[in-house]
């Protein structure tokens, strides 16, 4: 890992269908070097206060799935390196998740944001994929984040 602090997150809320997994934003590790996830961040819009928490899990994908392309940034404008991991937003073909890394389940009039401390971060070997995907008991749409190093 060189160091390369980059951040992604959604160009516009994900709409969530009631009852449905949806991948919201998915990381493509480059071949033969690691991503260190240092923050995850997921948010909703929803007005009811009686509403069921949404199921939001941070898993490892084998399948790519269709995802639409994000444009990722870099944290510190001036590094002058160039980002090599790729990534994606709002799936239309869901991908094969296999490993689940952490989990929450969040109010849907709320968010999460969970910075891991210092040698607690999430580690993504070289060539996989790591996905933020939720399942909404209702209608909702929501926006995520990761801040990662690579």
């Amino acid at each position: 890992m060189a160091g390369l602090r980059v951040t992604a997150e959604n160009s516009a809320a994900v709409a969530l269908s009631a009852a449905t997994a949806k991948t919201i934003l998915q990381l493509n590790a480059p071949a033969n070097q690691r991503l260190k996830l240092q923050r995850v961040g997921v948010f909703f819009d929803g007005s009811s206060t009686t509403a069921v928490p949404v199921l939001v899990r941070l898993v490892i994908a084998t399948t790519a799935g269709t995802n639409t392309s994000l444009t990722l940034n870099k944290l510190v404008s001036a590094d002058s390196e160039t980002i090599q991991t790729t990534a994606g937003e709002n799936a239309t073909v869901e991908p094969t998740k296999t490993t689940l890394l952490d989990q929450w389940l969040v109010h849907p009039q709320m968010g999460v944001d969970i910075t891991y401390a210092f040698g607690q971060e999430k580690i993504i070997v070289g060539g996989s994929r790591v996905a933020i995907e939720c399942t909404a008991p209702a209608t909702v749409n929501v926006r995520a984040k990761i801040d990662f190093e690579e």
